[in-house]
C-alpha cells in the first residue's frame, strides 16, 4: 500500500458567525486507508466535509488533498449532490430526484463519468464494472425512482466508484438501509480498501469495524481526536469492536 498522505488537515480553524466549530484541529489519512469519522449531531462532521471538498474556506491552517492545497470553489457541484474532480468523488446523504423523470440506474451511474467542461468520459466499461462491483447490475435498466432506499444508496455509491476516484467521501451511506443492503454496501467498500482512500461519516462504527484503519472523533473542544485501530478489543467510542490507539495531542505524528 502507498503510505503517502492522501488527506492533510493541519491546525485548521473555522467558525460561523455565531459559533466556533474547529480550533487548530489536525488529522491525516494515508493513501488507501479506510477512515471513519464519528461524532454527535452538531459536532462539525459536515463542516469538515465542506472544508475538504472546497465548499467552505478555513480561517486558519492547512488543508491538502494529495499534496494540493484545498480552497473554496475547487469543485463543481450540481443539484445531484455529486461533487467531484479528477481525484475525488462524494456521496451525499440524499440525491434530489423528480419521480416523474425517467432516469435509469445505468444513467445515474454514468453520471459519475461526467467531467466539468469536458462532457462524459468515453470509458463506458467503468460504468459496467461499478454496477457489477456494487451488486446492482440487474437493476441497471430500472427507473431510479422505483428503487428501495438501500438500492438508491448503492446506486449513488456505484456512480461515485465509476469515476475511479483516488478519494471517496461518503456521508452516512447506510442511512435508512435495511441490514442486508448495509451488508452489501460495506462488502463493496471493503473490496476497494487499499485501492481507494475512503472517508466515511457515520454515527455508528460497529458495522465497519472490520474495515476501519483510522477513526476521527469530533465533539471535544473544537478538536478532532485521531485514533488508529488495531486488535479486536472494545474501543473507547462505543460499538467499534477494535482497540483504539489514541494519537491526539497538539502534534499528531504520522503513524
Amino acid at each position: 500500500m502507498d503510505k503517502s498522505i492522501a488527506v492533510k488537515f493541519e491546525n485548521v480553524s473555522f467558525s460561523y458567525i455565531d459559533a466556533n466549530v474547529l480550533e487548530n484541529a489536525s488529522f491525516h489519512i494515508h493513501s488507501g486507508e479506510f477512515t471513519a469519522m464519528i461524532g454527535p449531531n452538531g459536532s462539525g462532521k459536515t463542516t469538515v466535509l465542506k472544508l475538504l471538498l472546497g465548499l467552505e474556506k478555513q480561517s486558519g491552517g492547512i488543508i491538502e488533498i494529495f499534496g494540493i492545497p484545498r480552497s473554496a470553489g475547487n469543485f463543481t457541484a450540481g443539484k445531484t449532490g455529486n461533487i467531484q474532480n479528477e481525484n475525488i468523488s462524494y456521496v451525499s446523504q440524499q440525491m434530489p430526484a423528480d419521480n416523474l423523470f425517467p432516469i435509469t440506474v445505468r444513467d445515474i451511474v454514468r453520471m459519475g463519468m461526467l467531467r466539468p467542461l469536458k462532457g462524459y468520459a468515453k470509458n463506458n466499461s467503468a460504468v459496467e464494472e461499478a454496477l457489477e462491483k456494487t451488486g446492482i447490475a440487474d437493476l441497471a435498466p430500472r427507473l431510479y425512482h422505483s428503487l428501495s432506499g438501500g438500492q438508491k444508496r448503492r446506486t449513488l455509491v456505484s456512480r461515485a466508484l465509476a469515476a475511479k476516484p483516488r478519494l471517496l467521501v461518503l456521508d452516512e451511506p447506510a442511512a435508512n438501509m435495511d441490514s442486508e443492503s448495509e451488508r452489501l454496501l460495506y462488502k463493496t467498500l471493503g473490496a476497494y480498501k487499499g485501492e481507494t482512500t475512503i472517508l466515511l461519516v457515520t454515527h455508528d462504527t460497529g458495522f465497519v469495524s472490520s474495515l476501519t484503519d483510522r477513526v476521527l472523533c469530533l465533539g471535544d473542544e473544537f478538536k478532532i481526536v485521531q485514533h488508529r485501530t488495531e486488535e479486536n478489543i472494545s474501543g473507547r467510542h462505543g460499538s467499534a469492536s477494535q482497540e483504539v490507539h489514541v494519537l491526539h495531542g497538539e502534534n499528531i505524528t504520522c503513524c
